[in-house]
C-alpha cells in the first residue's frame, strides 16, 4: 500500500454490511489521506462464493470516462499470495438505508443522469449486450420444472392462495419475460447491482461502487431493479422512485414491464432455495425483493393482488 499510494498506512478498518464475504478496510494513511481496500482471498472448499474482482477491476480502468464523477477513483491494485485487492477513493460511510423521500428522489434523478450520460453511445465491444437477458427465462424454468411448488410454499399457510395466483399468472409473467429478451436499444451503460450497500449519497449525487456486471443494456431494467431495493428497505414506493427518475429521463412502459417481470422471476427462482454456504444472508434479502418486485409486477400488468406475499418471512 506504501508503494502504491506514496504513503505507508496508519490505521485500517474493516467495513462489513454487503452480502458477499469480500474483504474490505477503511485505510487512513500516514499523510492524511483516505482510500478504500476491497480484496478477494484464497476460499475455503465448499464455498458458494465466486470473486469478480479481475472484471472489476477491468471496469475501472477502462471505463473511468463513462463511470465518472459517479463511480470511486481508481487507485491501483495490488497481488500477493492469492489476495486481489483493488484501492478505491474512499467514499466514506453508509448513507443508506434509511431511505427518505429526499434521498430517493436524489438518488432517482442522479441515476437518470448516469444513464443518460451513456444513452445511445459507442461502448467497447468487450461489454455484454446479453446481461438483462439472462434474466428472461426464470418464470418459464420454474413453470417446466415444476418449481412453482416451493415459490408457493414461502407463503407457509396460504400456500394453496398461492399456488393457485401462481397458476392463473403465469402465463402472463412467461410472456413478459420474453419481452426482456427482446428490447431493442437504444442501449446505455448498465450497473445491474445498484443497492444500499454498493452506493453512497453524497448531497445530490449518487455513487456507485462494485461495477462487475456492468454491461450495455436498457436503462429501464437496471431502474428497476435499483427501485425495488429502495422499496424493500423500506423507502417510497418503486412508483415514486420511477416518477423521481422521470424527472430527468424518460423510460419506455414496455421495457419498465418486461423488466420488472424477468426481475420477478429471479427472486422467484431463488428465494426458496438452500442457503449458500458462506453468504448467509443473501436468502433473507432475496426473498424480501421477491415481495416488493412480484407485487409490482402483478400491479403493472393487472393481475389480481398477489395477497399472499404477506404471509412469505424475510
Amino acid at each position: 500500500m506504501a508503494t502504491l499510494l506514496g504513503s505507508p498506512v496508519a490505521r485500517a478498518a474493516r467495513v462489513y454490511g454487503g452480502y458477499a464475504p469480500s474483504a474490505t478496510f477503511r485505510v487512513v494513511l500516514a499523510d492524511g489521506r483516505r482510500a478504500f481496500l476491497k480484496s478477494t482471498y484464497p476460499l475455503p472448499r465448499g464455498s458458494a462464493v465466486h470473486w469478480s474482482v479481475d472484471r472489476e477491476e477491468r471496469v475501472y480502468r477502462s471505463l473511468a470516462d463513462r463511470i465518472q464523477p459517479w463511480a470511486p477513483r481508481f487507485l491501483g491494485s495490488l497481488d500477493r499470495d492469492g489476495w486481489h485487492a483493488i484501492v478505491l477513493e474512499d467514499l466514506g460511510r453508509s448513507t443508506v438505508p434509511p431511505w427518505t423521500s429526499v434521498k430517493a428522489r436524489a438518488a432517482a434523478r442522479d441515476f437518470a443522469r448516469f444513464h443518460a450520460s451513456t444513452l445511445g453511445a459507442r461502448l467497447p465491444r468487450w461489454l455484454s449486450r446479453t446481461e438483462h437477458a439472462e434474466f428472461a427465462a426464470f418464470w418459464m424454468g420454474l413453470g417446466k420444472r415444476g418449481d412453482l411448488a416451493h415459490v408457493a410454499a414461502l407463503a407457509r399457510r396460504r400456500v394453496d392462495e398461492a399456488q393457485e395466483w401462481l397458476h392463473v399468472a403465469l402465463p402472463l409473467l412467461v410472456e413478459g419475460e420474453r419481452r426482456l429478451a427482446r428490447l431493442g436499444r437504444p442501449f446505455a451503460l448498465i450497473h445491474i447491482d445498484t443497492r444500499s450497500d454498493n452506493i453512497r449519497l453524497q448531497g445530490e449525487r449518487l455513487r456507485i461502487f462494485d461495477w462487475p456486471f456492468a454491461s450495455v443494456g436498457p436503462a429501464e431494467f437496471d431502474l428497476a431493479a435499483f427501485a425495488q431495493t429502495v422499496t424493500a428497505e423500506h423507502g417510497p414506493t418503486v412508483e415514486r422512485v420511477l416518477a423521481w427518475y422521470e424527472e430527468i429521463l424518460p423510460l419506455r412502459p414496455a421495457a419498465v414491464d418486461a423488466s420488472i417481470v424477468g426481475i420477478a422471476g429471479y427472486f422467484a427462482d431463488r428465494a426458496w432455495r438452500p442457503p449458500m454456504t458462506g453468504l448467509p444472508r443473501i436468502r433473507s434479502w432475496q426473498r424480501r425483493q421477491l415481495k416488493v418486485s412480484l407485487a409490482w409486477a402483478a400491479r403493472r400488468l393487472a393481475l389480481p393482488d398477489p395477497a399472499w406475499l404477506t404471509s412469505v418471512p424475510d
